[in-house]
């Protein structure tokens, strides 16, 4: 099973849904950011948690 980071961002009420998909694409275009979580509030805030694989990295090299 991978094992994964996440990042979790706040959007105030305030901000418009066309803003938000701009910060969430950018996210995912240049972060390698994939949506995991929305969470829409009562007062138009949103909660959206963000994943990425953690990649490990093997040594190749031999005592």
């Amino acid at each position: 099973m991978p094992d994964y980071s996440y990042l979790d961002i706040f959007i105030p009420r305030g901000i418009s849904r066309e803003a938000a998909r701009q910060l969430l694409t950018e996210h995912a275009e240049y972060g390698q950011w994939e949506l995991s979580l929305v969470r829409l509030y009562p007062d138009g805030s949103r909660r959206v948690r963000l994943r990425r694989k953690i990649i490990r990295v093997r040594s190749t090299l031999r005592n």
